[in-house]
Formats: structure tokens, C-alpha cells, sequence
């Protein structure tokens, strides 16, 4: 247990710390005064200051920071706390050279350059040794289509296996994604029931309403609801509800929602012994679905097959998975369904334990896919992150004069209010879902009022630092 936490640790740390030390480097090169490198925010629990700069690890670990007072004087001053001397005294204000845009554009985007050098690092590690293979990289069955896509619309089913797009071959289902993204319109080639058959469909539009194999592994379950009462536990693998065969969480989900408040049988394996029981979905207002009651885990393997993915391939594959994943929060039909499936900081931390408990080469792969995460999250366009430092440095270098400082730190604060926020309502809501705590807030509010909303599912996105819920 120990060397598995100590493990998460480095390489979530190190996530952390290539990130911090882009801006370091590139503040440094272009000649920004550095005050602070922290990994870990709030108190201190070990600090050094050297040549000027005090070096710190804080007691919270969910990120960290580069306190650079030219690029941003006061606005993360919520988040980093006011600027102290090794002393722990604050720092008297010094008037610093504002620094030309260009420059602060170079700092502010050099911490997701160092998380994507960082990925590819790692993803060419997992190409040279190899990790063990995920139903989606063992073949490009269709697990899951929205019956309102207009793949299924153009034929697309369930069960089908992708053989061809565009002539293009096609081994697993990330190579099928990736081809979808580039094409407006493919032809498939495909079998279904040993049957080949070619069918023309929408690419790109297909991307967010499909979802490949997948087993259905409880990583947790929630204590009161109807799947505890049948006799689930963690690590068994759904793979019947109501006579039909389960490929695919997606398809799990969907068949829940549609069986509100009726028993049906559930079949599942435990240390490959099939068992069965009866649940029955109920809306959970908890969550706002539809639910028996169990969490997933996204990240079940097959340690009799080793896959050598291509660097490239895995870098397109997890920038696909966070797009889909960011597509359906903006979508309305989808965005509360989804919403209740993503994971927060201690979730990421859990899902970490599990991963690297079962294979370093897997915790290795889920590791680049957190890199590419953090780049692609922390260039958005909001204030707070980095991409709106970017984003007031273009508007500075459009109109020839900068963003009023009220603005800028106006605009920053509220967000890291709600970025704070966000944190702690994350953090709640998974304590609840994956430590007793959940157990005991049911035990003092008693059991939950069933409601009659009918929610429709969202796909989960594979390869997703979330933790899907049914």
C-alpha cells in the first residue's frame, strides 16, 4: 500500500511539476521577476528560498503555481495567498518593467508546451514497453449508438464490428474514432452477425453519440440502493441486465434509464463464477438519473494481451476523449447527465490507487492522458487559467493598450471563486461516492424521495479521468 501511494504521488507530482516548471523556464527566459514555485497550494510544509526565489510544497495537493508578479499582480491572490519572504513575512510591493504581451503569452502558454512534451515522453514509454490492452483497443466493436445519431439512422448497430473507413483499415476502436474526426461523411465496412455489409454515415457529427466495448467493472457501491441490496461488490463485471448481453457501460446506462422503477434480472461474474440477481432502477435525486446504484471503473484491462499503441495515436486519442467529454457539458440535452458522471481531484487520486495497484504500465498510460488534460483544460479561455492570461494579452496586442487592471482582477477573482467552488463540490460528491462518508450521510437523512424524471444518459467518453455512474 505504501509503495502504490508513494507511486501516485510521483507521478501525479510530476504532472504537477513539469506544468509549473514551463512558466518557470520560460518566465525566467524572458525575463520575468519569479517570487514563488510552489507545488501544492495554501501553507507550506516545506520551503526553501534560493538566489531570490522561494521554492515550497503546500498542504494541498490538487495543483500548484508560479507566482510571476508581471504576468499577474493580484489576481490569483485567492488562490496562492499573499507573497512571503523565507521569513513569512509579506514582501514589500516593488515596482516591476511591465513586460511586452508576446512575452506573457510565451510564459502563460509554456506550462501546457511542458505537460504535452511531458505526454509524449510518456506515451512513447508505454509504445516501447507496452501495456496491457482495454476492450477498445482489442477490437472497433460498437458498444454503444445513440438511437438519435445519424449513425444509427445510416444502419449503425450495436454488436456491429468496424472492419473499414474509407478503405482505411481498421483494428481497434481508437483508430475508428480518429478516422471519424477527419471525414464529414465515411463509408463503413463492417460484420455483423458474420455478415459483412458497407454502410454510409456522418463522421465527425457520430463522434459524441457512439461509444465502443467496454466491461461494465463496479469500482464502488452505493450503500442502501438497489444493486447493494442484490448482492454487488466491488470488482464484479455486469454483463446481463433483463436477457440482454452488456458490451458496453454506455449500453448499461441506457437499458437502466429505460427500465424506471421495474425488477429485472442482472447477471455478473465474481472471480469468474456467473451470478445473478434482481434490481430495480430508481431515480436517484442524488444525482439526478436514473440508477441502480453502482460506480465504474473506466480503466479495466486484459493482461493476456500487451498492445503497443503509437505515441501520436494515444496523444489524438486522449485529446478526442476530453473534447467529447467537453462537447456534452456544453450540450443541454447532455450536460446534466454528464455533469454527474465527471470525477473531481479525489476521484482522479482514487482511480490513480486502483490503476496503479493493477499495472504501472496502465497508471503510465492514464499519467499522459492527465498531461494532455491539463494543457488542453488550462488553455481555455477563462479568466484564472492560463489561456486568459492569453487571451488579455491578445486583447492588449489588438488595441494597442492593456485590459484595465479592475478587470482583469475582478474577472480573475470571481473565477477562482467558482473554481474553488467547483473543487469542494467535487471533492464532496466523490468522498460521498467512494468513502464511507456516503454510507453515514444516508444513514442520518434516511432513504431518499423517488421522483418521476426521466433522465436521457450521456455516453461516457473512453479513456476519461471520470468515474461514470449507473
Amino acid at each position: 500500500m505504501i509503495i502504490t501511494i508513494a507511486i501516485v504521488a510521483i507521478l501525479f507530482g510530476m504532472t504537477i511539476f513539469v506544468h509549473e516548471l514551463g512558466h518557470f523556464l520560460a518566465a525566467r527566459w524572458c525575463g520575468f521577476v519569479v517570487e514563488t514555485f510552489s507545488i501544492g497550494f495554501g501553507p507550506a510544509i516545506w520551503k526553501r528560498k534560493v538566489n531570490g526565489i522561494i521554492y515550497k510544497i503546500g498542504w494541498i495537493p490538487f495543483g500548484g503555481y508560479v507566482a510571476i508578479p508581471q504576468l499577474d499582480p493580484t489576481g490569483m491572490a485567492l488562490i496562492q495567498g499573499s507573497t512571503e519572504t523565507e521569513e513569512g513575512k509579506e514582501t514589500p510591493p516593488v515596482t516591476l518593467l511591465a513586460m511586452p504581451p508576446w512575452k506573457r503569452i510565451v510564459v502563460s502558454a509554456a506550462g501546457a508546451v511542458g505537460n504535452m512534451i511531458f505526454a509524449l515522453i510518456l506515451a512513447w514509454v508505454v509504445y516501447i514497453v507496452g501495456k496491457p490492452a482495454t476492450p477498445a483497443e482489442e477490437s472497433a466493436l460498437v458498444g454503444y449508438v445513440a438511437t438519435n445519431s445519424g449513425a444509427y439512422a445510416s444502419g449503425l448497430r450495436m454488436g456491429d464490428e468496424i472492419q473499414t473507413v474509407n478503405g482505411e483499415k481498421i483494428e481497434n476502436w481508437t483508430d475508428f474514432l480518429m478516422a471519424c474526426s477527419r471525414y464529414q461523411t465515411i463509408t463503413v465496412t463492417l460484420k455483423r452477425d458474420g455478415n459483412a455489409m458497407t454502410l454510409t454515415m456522418p463522421g465527425e457529427e457520430s463522434l459524441f453519440k457512439m461509444d465502443g466495448k467496454s466491461l461494465c467493472m463496479i469500482l464502488a457501491v452505493d450503500a442502501g440502493m438497489s444493486a447493494d441490496r442484490a448482492g454487488l461488490k466491488r470488482g464484479d463485471i455486469i454483463t446481463g441486465l433483463d436477457g440482454q448481453t452488456i458490451i458496453s457501460r454506455a449500453q448499461l446506462i441506457a437499458l437502466v434509464t429505460e427500465r424506471k422503477g421495474r425488477p429485472v434480472p442482472i447477471t455478473f461474474k465474481r472471480n469468474d463464477i456467473t451470478m445473478t440477481g434482481l434490481v430495480t432502477p430508481d431515480y436517484d435525486e442524488g444525482t439526478k438519473l436514473v440508477r441502480i446504484g453502482v460506480q465504474f471503473n473506466p480503466n479495466e484491462v486484459d493482461f493476456d494481451r500487451i498492445v503497443h499503441p503509437a505515441p501520436m495515436a494515444q496523444i489524438k486519442s486522449h485529446s478526442l476523449a476530453i473534447f467529447r467529454t467537453l462537447q456534452a457539458l456544453t450540450t443541454p440535452s447532455q450536460a446534466k447527465a454528464t455533469s454527474k458522471q465527471v470525477g473531481g481531484p479525489l476521484a482522479i487520486l482514487i482511480s490513480y490507487y486502483f490503476i496503479v495497484k493493477a499495472s504501472l504500465m496502465v497508471a503510465i498510460f492514464f499519467t499522459c492522458f492527465l498531461n494532455v488534460n491539463l494543457a488542453i483544460l488550462n488553455i481555455m479561455p477563462i479568466p484564472v487559467l492560463d489561456g486568459g492570461h492569453i487571451v488579455f494579452s491578445l486583447i492588449e496586442m489588438i488595441f494597442r493598450r492593456p485590459v484595465h487592471p479592475k478587470v482583469v482582477t475582478v474577472s480573475t477573482n470571481i473565477f477562482a471563486f467558482l473554481l474553488i467552488g467547483l473543487f469542494v463540490v467535487l471533492t464532496y460528491r466523490d468522498a460521498l461516492r467512494f468513502t464511507p462518508l456516503g454510507g453515514l450521510v444516508n444513514k442520518l437523512m434516511g432513504p431518499k424521495n423517488q421522483a418521476t424524471e426521466q433522465v436521457q444518459p450521456a455516453v461516457a467518453p473512453s479513456n476519461t479521468p471520470t468515474t461514470p455512474s449507473k
